[in-house]
């Protein structure tokens, strides 16, 4: 049996007792090793004989679980036999865990992969004691809800892909880190955690290199220092932030200069004032109904200061209408209004010509100051992202931290695969910023006597 060396993390992991636990974190920072090594003193404790692991495939499982280095045949040596091909009582792969010197206890652990539905159907017809889920958030949600449903405890670890999958929705987002390591918990993973409900005795653990006392200072050195600061790869592998590592949209964007406080934005000088509205009144998508306001500085700086997002999906009684959204944005000016300044002109994506009618009929009834605008589309989309990257690398383009949504947007808007075009989600906000700034590019970035790149396009729109 292999030595492991514990971080005091760790060894309160190892006694900590939980219904179901996910494990998060960044690259090397001994998650599967120290998850499966508890997994197994779980079984071992079990009164049921059966218990499962489940991997992409039983292949994944092998070399990233079974037999790797510090995997469950290297750590527990002769108290396991790995049959690969099955037994005659077993047909799927299996462990037999021997926990005494009486065959009649050993425990049966089934070595399956979760991308072949048939194959792992066959599997799941049993209660089990323990399940473990390798990267889960890669797993077919009907595997993850058939498995986790008959044991008495299950594991998830995951690699950090990107947020917006169901999984995170449905299971992995209900996890709560114990108050002791909540600090640990990445901001923006803690904004996810916090959208879903918490299920009871569902613990959640990020663990990051500092956790790995295993792990040689000059190792970790040596990973940092292998992946440039800044780029998507980085904030997943190094600081374990999820988000697809390939396909983002706004990868240069960057919490630690982009985003700012309240008091930050406060502290700035005003020139102008936005406000962008986009629609869907979608009962069965996560399409939302979304209102940004954001300002601009004397100095070119566009902030994104108060956002409002609403989805009719997650109503469960009335649903929003077109004459519901003209009273909430209302009311939403006015707080902007008395929190930050006032915006004349409203401009609302003009796909929508019922709720800018309603806008204008509710206007004229109370004699309001507001002016509700057909949003100016005549620059293209792909245009819009690049001046808004622009901005975000020569630091004109701000968020304020509460605008979690839009945030949110951000670190997940995506291109369509294989294609120069972005996917028709996580938008939203996005779209409303887009839709309040048009107006005024002018105003906006670095001002210069002879034209730049920006003022090229600007020129070409008649702006």
């Amino acid at each position: 049996m292999s030595d492991m060396i514990l971080s005091d993390k760790y060894k309160a992991f190892l006694r900590h007792n939980a219904k179901a636990e996910a494990l998060e974190g960044t690259t090397a920072a001994g998650k599967t090793t120290v998850g499966a090594f508890k997994f197994m003193l779980k079984v071992a404790k079990s009164s049921k004989k059966l218990h499962f692991i489940a991997s992409k495939s039983t292949g994944d499982a092998e070399k990233n679980i079974i037999n790797s280095d510090l995997g469950i045949v290297d750590i527990f040596g002769e108290l396991v036999d790995y049959r690969g091909n099955g037994s005659v009582d077993y047909k799927i792969p299996h462990l037999v865990y021997h926990i005494d010197n009486k065959p009649e206890n050993d425990k049966i652990v089934f070595v399956l992969g979760y991308e072949d539905k048939t194959k792992w159907k066959k599997a799941l017809g049993s209660q089990f004691g323990c399940g473990y889920i390798d990267e889960i958030n890669t797993a077919d949600t009907d595997f993850v809800q058939e498995s986790t449903m008959r044991c008495d405890y299950w594991m998830c670890t995951m690699n950090p892909d990107d947020p917006t999958l169901p999984i995170y929705e449905q299971y992995i987002n209900r996890f709560r880190a114990l108050p002791e390591y909540e600090r640990d918990t990445p901001k923006e993973i803690q904004e996810e955690l916090d959208k879903q409900p918490a299920q009871p005795e569902w613990t959640y653990w990020f663990f990051n290199f500092d956790h790995n006392a295993g792990l040689p200072e000059y190792k970790k050195q040596q990973i940092i220092n292998t992946v440039a600061p800044g780029t998507k790869i980085y904030k997943n592998k190094i600081l374990g932030l999820r988000g697809r590592s390939e396909g983002l949209i706004f990868s240069m964007f960057e919490r630690q200069r982009n985003v700012i406080t309240r008091k930050q934005a406060k502290s700035f000088s005003y020139a102008q004032f936005s406000c962008g509205v986009d629609t869907s009144y979608s009962e069965q998508s996560n399409d939302t109904i979304a209102f940004i306001f954001q300002g601009i500085t004397r100095d070119g700086k566009l902030v994104v200061l108060a956002e409002r997002v609403y989805n009719n999906k997650d109503l469960s009684g009335d649903k929003i209408a077109p004459s519901d959204t003209v009273e909430l944005l209302h009311k939403f000016l006015d707080d902007c209004k008395d929190t930050w300044g006032f915006a004349r002109k409203i401009y609302v994506d003009n796909a929508d010509q019922a709720t800018i009618m309603e806008l204008r009929k509710y206007a004229n009834k109370y004699g309001l100051l507001y002016e509700f605008m057909n949003a100016n589309k005549k620059i293209k989309i792909i245009d819009r992202i690049n001046f808004m990257a622009g901005w975000m690398k020569q630091g004109y383009y701000f968020v304020v931290d509460d605008c979690t949504e839009h945030l949110h947007e951000l670190d997940v808007y995506s291109w369509k695969e294989g294609k120069d075009e972005p996917e028709d989600r996580n938008d939203h906000t996005i779209n409303a910023c887009q839709y309040g700034f048009i107006p005024y590019i002018k105003m906006i970035g670095e001002r210069q006597n002879n034209s730049n790149q920006f003022d090229t396009l600007r020129a070409g729109f008649g702006l």
